[in-house]
């Protein structure tokens, strides 16, 4: 899976960004919660590509789909439907884990995985910007100082608790 994920950083023109450790890997897809799900296709016995997902949730649905993270076809083994197959077998688990869909994001310059997934029906959500929080930023807005284990509390209103499953049903 880590070659996978390198080989796709370089693909995506970011060779030295990936910073996972086969112990990283391991530890959020194999442990007692698992954080992503990964599949993993084969050509004649040998792994040709992947495709790392787990859940998000639709409040307007009220039902769970799956996010593909990442997905991969070795070079010499694009053209022989091993990307198809994968989404396949992605689309077969949304619909038997009753989900909404199936969603992703595309780099807008990769024309060939564009007009790949536009082949089989997959929709460009032209009004969506991604965004995304990290690094100190991410500190900053938890009200965290990055340099202490202090937590700094600022503003009268305070998300304080969350809802969670257990065996017994919901708590807070």
């Amino acid at each position: 899976m880590l070659d996978f994920i390198r080989r796709l950083a370089e693909y995506e023109r970011e060779p030295n960004a990936v910073i996972a450790t086969e112990e990283d890997i391991i530890r959020h897809g194999f442990g007692p919660e698992p954080k992503y799900r990964c599949l993993i296709a084969e050509w004649q016995g040998m792994p040709a590509g992947f495709a790392l997902f787990h859940y998000n949730f639709s409040t307007w649905r009220g039902q769970p789909g799956l996010y593909l993270e990442d997905l991969f076809v070795l070079v010499e083994m694009r053209g022989k439907g091993v990307g198809k197959a994968l989404l396949q077998r992605l689309a077969q688990i949304a619909l038997e884990e009753n989900c909404y869909g199936l969603r992703w994001m595309v780099l807008e310059w990769n024309t060939p995985a564009l007009k790949f997934y536009d082949s089989i029906g997959a929709e460009l959500l032209d009004e969506w910007e991604t965004m995304l929080v990290r690094g100190d930023a991410l500190a900053r807005l938890a009200n965290h100082d990055p340099n202490s284990d202090r937590v700094i509390h600022s503003g009268e209103a305070k998300a304080t608790s969350e809802t969670r499953r257990d065996s017994g049903g919901f708590q807070e």
